[in-house]
C-alpha cells in the first residue's frame, strides 16, 4: 500500500517573519561573491543564504546589488533578511574578513584542493565561502587570499556546476556537519 503524503501549508512550517530572521543566532558562514554577472545568480545565492541562515553574503567587483528586479525576482525577498556588503575590491573584503578571525575557502577547482565530502568544518571557526564568477571562476587575486580550496566532485561531462547550486551544496555540507 503506498503511503499517503500530505503537502504542508505555509502556516505549519514554522517560518520565521522577516524580523525575527534578523534577530536570530546565524550559522559561522558567509559568501563572498566574487564577480558574479547574472542577477538571477545573485538572487538566488541571497534565498540559500536565507534558507541556511548565512551570516552575511559580501558582493565584490561587478557583482550586482539589491534593490533589482532581476534580483528581487529570485530572492523572494531575502535581501531583506540577509545582511549584505558591496566591496568593489575582492581582496579589500577578504582581507577584512581575515581580521576578523575567518577561514578563507574558496570553492574551485584547483592544485591541492580539497574535496567537500572529505573536509570537516571546525564548528568553532568562521568559514568565508567564496563564490566564483560563472566563466572564470575564482579570481586568482581571491585565490592569493585563501586559506583552502574546496572542490565539489563531479562526474559528468561539464566542468562546472551553476554558481547558485554549488552555493546551495556548500551550505548544506557546512549545515549538515553541525546538526
Amino acid at each position: 500500500m503506498a503511503q499517503k503524503f500530505r503537502k504542508l501549508e505555509m502556516s505549519e512550517l514554522g517560518r520565521l517573519s522577516s524580523e525575527e530572521m534578523k534577530q536570530a543566532k546565524h550559522n559561522n558562514f558567509v559568501f563572498v561573491l566574487d564577480g558574479i554577472r547574472s542577477l538571477n545568480n545573485v538572487g538566488s545565492i541571497f534565498r540559500t543564504a536565507d534558507s541556511f541562515a548565512a551570516g552575511k553574503i559580501f558582493l565584490c567587483g561587478f557583482t550586482g546589488q539589491p534593490p533589482h528586479r532581476d534580483i528581487q525576482k529570485t530572492a523572494l525577498g531575502s535581501t531583506e533578511t540577509v545582511e549584505w556588503q558591496y566591496f568593489s575590491e575582492i581582496t579589500v573584503s577578504l582581507n577584512a574578513l581575515k581580521e576578523e578571525g575567518f577561514i578563507i575557502a574558496a570553492i574551485e577547482q584547483t592544485e591541492n584542493s580539497e574535496t567537500l565530502g572529505s573536509f570537516q568544518f571546525n564548528q568553532k571557526e568562521k568559514y568565508a565561502f567564496i563564490l566564483g564568477n560563472e566563466v572564470s571562476g575564482v579570481s586568482n587575486e581571491a585565490l592569493a587570499l585563501c586559506d583552502l580550496v574546496l572542490e565539489i566532485p563531479q562526474f559528468g561531462s561539464k566542468h562546472s556546476l551553476n554558481v547558485s547550486v554549488t552555493a546551495g551544496i556548500i551550505a548544506w555540507e557546512f549545515v549538515s556537519q553541525h546538526l
